[in-house]
């Protein structure tokens, strides 16, 4: 029989290192609720900083370009000579260029982290993506002191910056799905989901404050930030409750018979004790029923949202409002109201689909809302700043609502379909798949408005329109399914007895 000491060891041995130094000093053990806890707020500053460092490029644009698009002389001298080879006549199109390098090799990458997702130690993977996202953003800021000017250099950073982002959606949403079951995933996720927003806000505003110190320390900054909060991942993340050993205080009566009537709890992910089967196949999961059209519909709804992510700025800086031409910083402040309104649509759209237990209904009409709000911003956004302000918050609720919607309670949803008969090692492959093909779209979007843009604003906002329009349309099928399934619920379910006078 081991000794004491060496029965904590091999208790302690999955745990990460900052969990056992906390119990430690608290001399006893973390309870089931605090883990959850610990989950939530790791991952949710995890993702949120990938978010900040993906960001910061759309800040820089302006100092990077300056000349094109600009429309008054007292703005070029605002904005400076710009930085070669960007600043030429070419330069819109070389950013343009740019993101869609990013995001093309983010996409690829999110096929291969979702696999990878399902079969290593998620706390390592995610720790290492983080430190090497962190290693390439600094790299391109790098290229402002070492006074680089070739466009090759700032290319492959942002691909290999790509490539280390695409590790974190897949990671942190089964991690979560490991600890949290199906009991309102749509209202607890759409909450967590404001990461996505936070980051963005974040990442825009500590850019732009850091842009009058010279580009560089825009994108240094917030790389060093992910590296450190990697760190913290590394010392703190807790992958599954089985790897600590934490157990549920709930879960017999989860596992016990329900009555009619009662919601049934379950587990996003099974422990790898209690499932043999191997994690699902690629193709296996694209023929998980739904999975197809969320998959082509967030293909068109992050074409959207990308675009404003990248070029929001860049378009504020270059158009009048109220008359008045906006500088780097005021510009890239103000583009972080679209975020805000993102965090309210992804909250909104999360408590409706659960209310409505409808995901596609709640999607749909969301992207049909935001066709009218793309119209109304570009064409009154320019009247007045409270103008701009109201129209940006009532777009930003829109696009980002469903995006936010379909990438965490549909893909966590779709990963435990009844199809795959008890097997639910496929949550990080399909929102792979999902997050994936909506990031080719995310790709598409900002170097279409890289070329477009130079010609005319007008043409982009068509396009996001157009592509909008084609987002609601792809879920047709299911809203019609949904509404179908509603329909037959309220003929089978009996109103309430007639009260007696």
């Amino acid at each position: 029989m081991g000794s004491p000491s060496e029965s904590v060891a091999e208790k302690n041995q999955g745990k990460p290192r900052g969990i056992v130094l906390i119990e430690k000093l608290k001399k006893t053990s973390v309870s089931f609720n605090t883990y959850q806890a610990v989950v939530l707020i790791v991952t949710f500053f995890a993702y949120a900083s990938f978010h900040a460092t993906r960001k910061t490029t759309s800040i820089v644009k302006s100092a990077l370009d300056p000349e094109s698009g600009a429309k008054s002389t007292k703005l070029l001298l605002q904005l400076g000579n710009g930085w070669p080879p960007f600043n030429g006549p070419d330069g819109t199109s070389l950013l343009g260029e740019l993101d869609v390098a990013f995001l093309f090799v983010y996409a690829i990458g999110m096929y291969f982290s979702g696999h990878m997702g399902d079969r290593m130690d998620l706390r390592l993977f995610l720790t290492a993506g983080m430190v090497g996202t962190g290693v390439f953003t600094a790299l391109f800021g790098v290229g402002y002191w070492g006074n680089v000017h070739i466009f090759y250099y700032f290319l492959i950073v942002q691909m290999m910056a790509g490539l280390f982002q695409s590790t974190g959606w897949p990671s942190v949403v089964a991690v979560v799905g490991n600890w949290f079951g199906k009991k309102k995933r749509g209202l607890i996720m759409g909450i967590w989901n404001a990461h996505t927003s936070v980051g963005n806000i974040t990442g825009s505003l500590v850019a732009s404050a850091l842009l009058k110190y010279g580009w560089g320390w825009s994108t240094a900054v917030p790389g060093l930030g992910i590296a450190f909060i990697g760190l913290m991942v590394f010392l703190f993340l807790p992958v599954s409750p089985e790897s600590v050993g934490a157990n549920n205080d709930e879960e017999d009566e989860e596992c016990s018979p329900k009555k009619d009537g009662e919601e049934i709890s379950e587990p996003l992910l099974r422990s790898e004790k209690e499932e043999v089967e191997s994690a699902v196949g690629f193709i296996e999961a694209w023929k998980i029923p739904g999975v197809a059209p969320f998959a082509l519909c967030l293909f068109f709804a992050k074409l959207v949202a990308y675009t404003f992510l990248y070029w929001l700025p860049f378009y504020i800086n270059h158009t009048a409002i109220d008359a008045r031409y906006l500088s780097d910083e005021e510009s890239g402040n103000l583009s972080t109201l679209f975020d805000v309104g993102g965090v309210v649509g992804g909250i909104l759209a999360g408590h409706i689909s659960d209310h409505l237990n409808a995901r596609a209904i709640t999607a749909a009409s969301f992207m049909y809302c935001a066709i009218p709000a793309l119209f109304f911003y570009r064409s009154y956004g320019n009247i007045s700043m409270t103008m701009n302000i109201i129209l940006m918050l009532i777009t930003g609720m829109f696009v980002n609502g469903p995006y936010a919607l379909i990438t965490t309670a549909v893909s966590a949803d779709l990963g435990t379909h009844s199809s795959l008969k008890g097997n639910a090692r496929a949550l990080a492959t399909v929102t792979a798949i999902i997050d994936g093909t909506g990031s080719i779209g995310a790709a598409i979007g900002p170097l279409l408005t890289g070329y477009i843009s130079a010609k005319s604003w007008n043409a982009v906002f068509t396009m996001l329109m157009a592509a909008a329009l084609v987002a609601g349309l792809l879920l047709t099928r299911l809203v019609v399914s949904e509404v179908a399934t509603k329909i037959q619920e309220s003929r089978s379910c009996p109103g309430p007895p007639p009260v007696e006078v």
